[in-house]
Order: structure tokens, then sequence, then C-alpha cells
């Protein structure tokens, strides 16, 4: 399993943009890509890649730079603590970092480093692992254009978690501002599920996300739910498509991330019904408005 992901990665990074599109889309759908009509999930997602104008969108992605629109929009308040950038791990100094932490790096998806306590930290074996986080070039990874021109640099931030010692992910689904869905990914890093739910708060059996498992109970929205359906709105308004992703630990909303091409195009929803409900309000057209 692991020399076929890495000989599919290895063939997408040299691969043109538009046959790696249709590899990347057969991979996930075993169907093949049709852009001329598109109607899947996928589809819609691989014809922005290519039409979507998703280059403009370098600054809402990088996670650094992302952090002044957030700001502007709807308060620093929503922000987690930011510790400090650098461009190499040798400017970290982890003397004026707190025990627990978190180092991500600004380009991409996935590339996380979650330290709970800094005195069992590899400083070595973590260097490493940024040292290819800054060498990598996400872009040729799915094809997406949004992360092309973004600078490969290491953030470091307050390390969140909720009552439970987890983080819940929510990932709303908008479309022309408007949340439709929701995800909440639990347990990322350890026993994860994925449950969707529509915005009255009704979990939507048997819906699959990506292949990850359902989890075997009902997450009631709370208290301060009213109040992220309003960042969410304010953050997704000028967009046409987008997921927004907060976090909530402690009672607290916190800002994630944006994201244009949700799982790359390549991470069906099932069933297939539900995947065409998901893509049939994604408009062919550029995804940021009023430009």
């Amino acid at each position: 399993m692991g020399f076929a992901k890495d000989l599919y990665r290895s063939v997408l990074r040299v691969l043109p943009e538009k046959p790696a599109l249709y590899l990347i889309y057969f991979r996930g759908y075993q169907k093949i890509l049709n852009l001329k009509n598109p109607q899947y999930f996928g589809e819609k997602i691989q014809w922005l890649k290519l039409y979507g104008h998703l280059d403009e969108l370098s600054d809402y992605v990088d996670k650094y730079a992302v952090r002044e629109f957030v700001a502007k929009t709807v308060g620093d308040k929503y922000l987690n603590q930011l510790y400090g950038v650098y461009n190499n791990p040798d400017e970290i100094d982890y003397e004026k970092l707190p025990k627990r932490f978190v180092l991500k790096c600004t380009n991409g998806s996935g590339a996380v480093l979650i330290c709970k306590d800094k005195d069992n930290l590899n400083k070595t074996e973590a260097a490493e692992t940024m040292n290819r986080w800054l060498k990598d070039d996400f872009y040729k990874m799915k094809k997406e254009p949004q992360y092309k021109n973004v600078k490969n640099r290491i953030i470091a931030e307050e390390y969140l978690e909720d009552e439970s010692g987890a983080l819940r992910d929510y990932k709303f689904y908008c479309y022309d501002g408007e949340p439709l869905y929701y995800g909440v990914f639990t347990d990322r890093y350890t026993d994860e599920t994925v449950d969707m739910y529509d915005m009255a708060g009704n979990k939507l059996e048997g819906i699959i996300n990506g292949g990850v498992k359902n989890s075997d109970y009902i997450l009631p929205q709370g208290d301060n739910f009213p109040e992220m359906i309003e960042v969410v709105r304010k953050l997704a308004r000028q967009f046409q498509f987008v997921r927004v992703d907060l976090y909530m630990a402690n009672n607290n909303i916190y800002f994630g991330e944006l994201t244009f091409t949700d799982g790359a195009g390549s991470d069906p929803f099932t069933p297939r019904s539900f995947d065409l409900e998901m893509a049939k309000r994604i408009k062919l057209g550029r995804v940021l408005q009023n430009k």
C-alpha cells in the first residue's frame, strides 16, 4: 500500500495538469472524468482547478496570510494564538514556546506536528519533518492552483483541545456564502469519525465522507452554534463555493482554514446520490466573487 501511494504521488508530480486531474478523479471515483458536463462533486472540483481562477486565492489558503483576512472579517478573537513564523526550523527558539504547541506548514494540507510536551520532543526528527514540508511543492501533488504561489513557511500556534482531550473540527460546505451542510470530524489523529449534518442539526445517517466511518452518536449543536454560523457566513460570503473549517475548544470558536477544492476532488461522498447533491449547487465559474 505504501509503495502504491508513493508511486501515485510520484506520477502526479511529473504529469501535466490536465492528465493529472483525470488520474486524481479516477483514483477516487473509479470512473472517467467528464469535464464537458461535470455532474459529480469531484468532477466539479477538477473543473474549478482548471477554470475557476483558483490562483487568485493564495492569500486565503496560506495559513499565515489568511489570519489578516479573518481578523478583518470576523475579528481576531476567532484566531488561535500565534507564537511565531519561521522560514526554516533553525529559526525556532523552543525556549520561547510553551510546553504544548502545534507546528504547521503554511502551505498545503496535513503538514502538522503536534507537541504535547516539548521536553520530550525530538527536535532533530522534528526539523527533518519540517524540512520535508519546506521542500515540497504542494501544488504538484493534486494540481490545486491556489497553493501554487504560497510561500512554504512554518508557524507555531497554541495547542487546542476540548474537555474530552480531543478537538472537534467542523467543516461547513458553503454555496454563495450560505452553509448548507456541515461535517463533524472527531479524533483526527486516533480513531477518526466523520458525521454529516444538515443545518437544522439532523445527522445524515449513512452518509460517508471520504471513506471515513460514522460515529455512533448524534452531536447537539450547542448554545454557540448560531455564533458559528454567523462567523461562517461572513467568511464565506465572497466565494461561490468554499468549505469553512472551525474548531470548538472549551466552548470557544476558532478558525481552522478555508478549503476550495475539498479532498482535491478525489474523495467521493457515499452514496453517490448525496455526492450529486453536494455537487449540483457548485457553479462552473470563478470562485472568488466581486473580483
